[in-house]
């Protein structure tokens, strides 16, 4: 993310009056100043030319495998079980824990709606989506995650997505979407709003949601949106907050090469 780096200039204070300079202070004063002068001119013009010879070191690039963690090889093997944008065989995936009540998951879930339209079309990323609501914070999130689950059941994988992004779309966040905007949801993307409602009342898919939580806590997910980016060669790569999508751009294009 964009940083902006203040540079503070730092001024003199003003001389106290108590110390006014006498004459002869002042020819002391006068006779000390041009050799130190001299010496402060040379000190700069040779500071200038260290610094110009040094030449910028290339720059870091946007992700690094962190050290310790292991633990994202405790992401579930991806299945066609799983909520998936795109082609399951595309060399990148990204799977994302998220909370559909989380600020920044819904900032996040943007940046990810662009990665595939640059690179899902083409069957270059495959986005994998899992729930992880955090409690604590946004009670109202769980239900809403088996809310995109019943979706799924009555209408499939299109259903899925359609309905949580419509999720994302209305809702506030920080716990601010109206219970009563689920069935309106479903009524929206084209689903039997009264099998969606026995569903959803029916708490079938709690335990489900449970495991996709589990999982990010055991891959190393302390909050969301947290994600994690899978190369072709397997290797897991951590992507931790809502990151622009410079930057989830820049991952994927280091890891195509």
């Amino acid at each position: 993310m964009e940083t902006e780096t203040k540079i503070e200039t730092i001024t003199q204070n003003e001389p106290n009056q108590s110390n006014k300079a006498t004459p002869e202070n002042s020819s002391i004063s006068n006779k000390l100043s041009i050799p130190m002068a001299i010496i402060v001119a040379g000190a700069l013009v040779a500071g200038a030319v260290y610094f110009s010879s040094i030449k910028p070191k290339d720059t870091a690039p946007a992700f690094q495998p962190e050290q310790g963690t292991a633990n994202l090889e405790n992401v579930r093997a991806i299945s066609a079980t799983d909520h998936i944008r795109g082609d399951i065989n595309a060399p990148i995936k990204i799977v994302e824990y998220s909370d559909t009540e989380c600020p920044f998951c819904k900032r996040f879930h943007v940046t990810m709606q662009q990665v595939m339209n640059e690179y899902g079309k083409n069957g270059k990323v495959a986005w994998v989506y899992r729930h992880s609501p955090i409690d604590s914070l946004h009670p109202k999130a769980r239900k809403e995650a088996e809310a995109t689950e019943c979706a799924n059941e009555l209408g499939g994988n299109d259903k899925f997505w359609e309905y949580i992004d419509r999720v994302y779309e209305i809702t506030p966040a920080n716990n601010g979407l109206d219970p009563l905007e689920l069935p309106k949801i479903a009524t929206y993307v084209g689903l039997n709003v009264t099998d969606f409602n026995t569903c959803l009342d029916s708490g079938k898919y709690a335990a489900h949601i449970e495991e996709d939580t589990k999982n990010a806590v055991a891959t190393g997910g302390g909050g969301t949106p947290w994600s994690i980016a899978i190369a072709k060669d397997g290797k897991k790569y951590p992507i931790n907050g809502a990151q622009p999508y410079e930057t989830v751009k820049q991952i994927i294009d280091s890891l195509l090469k």
